[in-house]
């Protein structure tokens, strides 16, 4: 009996990665694109999306393409994937990353605005997106759905109720939309630690180094510390895996 080795070359595949302008998006989008896939990125932050396609374009060589588009909108969520499907004409990999976690000071000042917006980016907008692309996916040659979730969703914090209470419900959609779209079309989750990204540059670097002395790895991660992960889940290295929920926190206790 002979073995391969398993192959995560995206090449004549498209994947679309909502909060893809930065951050792990950022990274993510690169690497599919550096995998061989034509990419689609899109945020609220339309002109930044577009900026970004091109310089994909010009580092990689692939097709890219820059949406503005709002996750937390329903509406908007169709409008996006016919984009989509009438610019590239399939989809085979989407990856629900956009996400966002206000600061509050207090939970009784949580509004019901902040909390509508945040289980909207969150779980609303990636049910609707997993609900559009998935059945499109299962009706033709399938493909791989990737969630970014947190550790916030089992080890949920004060600081971050809503947003972790959304994380805990995309781990359950990842799960069951798995069953949804199985077999043709794979389901899983990235429930990522702490990232060294954009957002951390607010941060007190001196206080989080001393917390992150807890972790196995002892720092936070690099932005690009995720691609090996989304690269394994969006190909077909990962063809018996589905339902699952990945965790890459560099050991976070």
């Amino acid at each position: 009996m002979t073995s391969t080795a398993p192959s995560f070359d995206l090449s004549g595949r498209v994947a679309l990665v909502t909060g893809g302008s930065r951050g792990l998006g950022r990274a993510m989008t690169l690497g599919f694109a550096a995998a061989g896939a034509d990419v689609v990125i899109a945020s609220r932050d339309g002109a930044a999306c577009e900026e970004f396609a091109a310089e994909v374009t010009e580092t990689t060589g692939r097709r890219a393409l820059g949406i503005g588009a709002h996750v937390g909108r329903w509406g908007a969520l169709d409008e996006l994937v016919d984009r989509v499907y009438d610019e590239f004409g399939h989809l085979d990999v989407l990856v629900n990353n956009a996400g966002m976690s206000p600061l509050y000071d207090d939970v009784t000042n949580v509004s019901e605005e902040l909390f509508d917006k945040v289980l909207g980016v969150n779980l609303k907008g990636p049910f609707r997106l997993m609900a559009l692309v998935g059945s499109r996916m299962a009706e033709g040659d399938g493909g791989s759905i990737i969630n970014i979730s947190s550790m916030g969703a089992v080890r949920p914090r004060a600081a971050i109720l809503p947003y972790a209470a959304a994380k805990a419900g995309l781990n359950a959609l990842t799960v069951g939309f798995a069953h949804t779209f199985g077999p043709s079309v794979r389901v899983n989750a990235i429930m990522a630690g702490t990232f060294l990204t954009d957002v951390s540059k607010a941060w007190d670097m001196e206080a989080f180094d001393q917390r992150a002395q807890g972790f196995a790895a002892k720092r936070g991660g690099q932005p690009e510390e995720i691609v090996g992960a989304a690269l394994y889940l969006a190909s077909d290295a990962s063809s018996y895996t589905t339902g699952s929920i990945l965790t890459v926190d560099g050991g976070q206790p």
